[in-house]
């Protein structure tokens, strides 16, 4: 049996009456021989459930009595460890008349039994002690130090609170995960998410945080199903400048020359999310194709094949006020078994060999350690509060296609890597980094030929298997 990260739940059930007494004046009124029918009592539910899901119990519970409904209770799953992936609060389901799937406005009687289901902290042994907050983009200005460790930290409500034993041990877990060394990834808590056996569940959602003041992305929350997969060709996303954006190039030296992608948190294949300012994050090509998207694909292949559903969550870390991420946490459980098929808690690194990255601006330079193929000129960079739409701009799932004319039959395949790759064997059509056919992996094509416009593309594909009538890779479109 897996060992779940969490707490003993205690559940309570604390039911909200309203007190304001509804005065009902009875007309007696004589019946036609046809009969009359009584009006309807029923009134309205605001939201659906799945909009109710992530927001604050509170705010559901005031939205319930301004609508009209009397009977609402709450249910309390104290599971959160130091309240930064879910916060304090927050609603982790909701029932009405034991419905946990409703549509806004359906209707119910005032005086229906309503559930709002929330996570908070366990109660603290010392009641005058608030529970722990961190910040979810942020983790700290500045790792601990032994001395520092266990010590009162300052919350976001301006409280200071002394971690427990648990909270530290999982704090410093993440705050002093291993240097880089050569792997994508490092495995974290056993490999075991952070997931709340509550949070599991087989409707499928995704959720986003807002945006800090700096411009930095929180973490992405779903339950991947095929139900929310894309169902159209992914749009373009040059115009998003996620925080610490540059585009650089590092020939021969990158695999695709541009160091850093718009990284979607949640991949696209898995959520259908494009231009979502809060879904992408300035990353290294390396953290893209080698350390996020096999895990991205296994997630996709396992919905597909088996049309289950996946708990997903991805979350950038950030050090102190920088802008680049140094990497982001992966968690996910299938849902049906339990984990038995997909469970993982990773961390990818925001790294690129042979690249220095300066992790407070975003800016770069070689560091030495690597050679290029071909002579490297000097990084042509432009900033991220530069004008680089001209540029031909490399993501994990989208590039802005450069503005050449498509060539003609006799033209030759270019040699270099470029936005799109096509199978020489069978002419196949990729995005370069959408899925592991573009890597350097064991799925990784044999022939290649790169392209810096799908036009170009195409007609190499059409030019070499014109019988091919799927030319577009199922996993990149």
């Amino acid at each position: 049996m897996k060992q779940k990260c969490g707490t003993d739940r205690r559940k309570g059930v604390l039911y909200l009456r309203r007190i304001l007494a509804v005065l009902f004046i009875s007309i007696s009124m004589s019946l036609t021989a046809c009969g009359s029918s009584e009006p309807d009592s029923r009134i309205q539910v605001p939201s659906s459930s799945l909009d109710y899901r992530g927001m604050n119990y509170q705010d559901v519970l005031t939205e319930l009595a301004e609508a009209g409904f009397t009977n609402v209770g709450t249910e309390v799953v104290d599971d959160l460890i130091f309240g930064w992936l879910t916060e304090d609060g927050e609603v982790s389901d909701i029932s009405v008349d034991g419905d946990t799937s409703f549509s806004s406005g359906a209707k119910y009687e005032p005086d229906v039994e309503i559930i709002v289901t929330y996570h908070t902290f366990p109660a603290e042994e010392d009641e005058g002690e608030p529970p722990v907050e961190e910040s979810v983009a942020e983790l700290d200005e500045e790792k601990p130090t032994e001395a520092e460790t266990g010590q009162e930290q300052e919350t976001g409500g301006g409280q200071d609170t002394t971690l427990s034993e648990t909270e530290q041990a999982l704090v410093e877990e993440l705050l002093n995960l291993p240097d880089y060394s050569g792997k994508a990834y490092v495995e974290v808590n056993g490999n075991i998410p952070y997931f709340a056996d509550s949070e599991l569940t087989t409707e499928s959602f995704e959720s986003y945080s807002s945006l800090d003041s700096l411009g930095r992305c929180g973490y992405a929350y779903a339950c991947v199903g095929q139900d929310i997969m894309p169902t159209e060709d992914r749009g373009e996303i040059g115009a998003i400048k996620p925080s610490g954006w540059h585009t650089v190039k590092y020939n021969g030296i990158v695999d695709g020359n541009y160091l850093y992608n718009r990284c979607h948190l949640i991949g696209f294949q898995l959520s259908g999310e494009n231009a979502n300012e809060k879904n992408l994050i300035t990353g290294t090509r390396y953290m893209n194709v080698e350390g996020m998207l096999p895990f991205e694909n296994m997630i996709a292949d396992y919905v597909k094949e088996t049309n289950n559903h996946v708990l997903y969550r991805v979350t950038p870390l950030f050090t102190g006020d920088n802008l680049i991420a140094d990497g982001v946490l992966m968690e996910a459980e299938s849902v049906e078994d339990k984990g038995e098929s997909i469970l993982f808690n990773v961390f990818c690194y925001n790294v690129q060999p042979g690249v220095a990255i300066n992790y407070l601006d975003g800016s770069s330079q070689l560091d030495g350690t690597m050679t290029a193929a071909e002579d490297t000129p000097s990084p042509d960079i432009s900033s991220s509060a530069s004008s680089d739409e001209q540029a031909v701009e490399h993501s994990d799932e989208q590039t802005v296609a450069s503005t050449e004319s498509a060539p003609t039959v006799a033209d030759t395949a270019p040699t270099n890597n470029g936005s799109y790759a096509v199978n020489a064997n069978n002419g196949k059509i990729h995005i370069n980094g959408g899925c592991s056919a573009t890597g350097n992996g064991s799925n990784a094509m044999k022939n290649p030929v790169y392209f810096d416009t799908y036009e170009e593309a195409e007609a190499y594909s059409i030019q070499i298997a014109p019988g091919q009538d799927k030319r577009k890779c199922g996993n990149c479109w």
